[in-house]
């Protein structure tokens, strides 16, 4: 019950042309706590319940445990989250063996776009493309739920 990725920011929308599949996405946090973030999550047609801890010195690993639930319920849940919301469009790139997940921001994030690679170890080998920029990983303003409540259009 781990995850391993590692985040980027993006150079050029080229990836754009190359996914596969983009699914809209909301989010919002029934707790925002580095230690234990507990996302409420609406991807596309399908809900979703998701626990992380506090990642590991590189910030490439921790723990995430993820249900999926109805959607009416995680609609529910919305009453609950912390005010900020988290509001993208995820576009899914293949990249030799591994498939990128590069969220477009809108809303207050407008403007950020970060692509994450899922790995099986932090020191797993993996393609860049060209769109790739500057690695941002366990950079704690590029999370989420540091989104939600520091939105990308208010940072200097």
């Amino acid at each position: 019950m781990t995850e391993t990725e590692r985040k980027f920011l993006i150079l050029a929308d080229d990836y754009k042309t190359a996914a596969f599949a983009n699914k809209r996405i909301t989010q919002g946090y029934l707790s925002s706590h580095p230690d234990r973030t507990v996302r409420v999550r609406i991807k596309g047609d399908k809900g979703f319940l998701t626990i992380k801890g506090r990642g590991n010195d590189s910030g490439t690993t921790r723990f995430e445990w993820e249900k999926e639930i109805p959607v009416t319920e995680a609609e529910q849940l919305f009453a609950l989250c912390e005010p900020g919301a988290i509001d993208k469009i995820r576009y899914e790139v293949k990249a030799g063996e591994h498939t990128y997940e590069v969220d477009e921001f809108l809303g207050d994030n407008a403007g950020l776009v970060i692509a994450e690679i899922e790995l099986t170890d932090e020191n797993e080998a993996f393609i860049k493309p060209e769109w790739l920029g500057a690695e941002v990983t366990g950079q704690e303003r590029y999370y989420n739920a540091y989104l939600s409540r520091n939105p990308y259009n208010t940072w200097k």
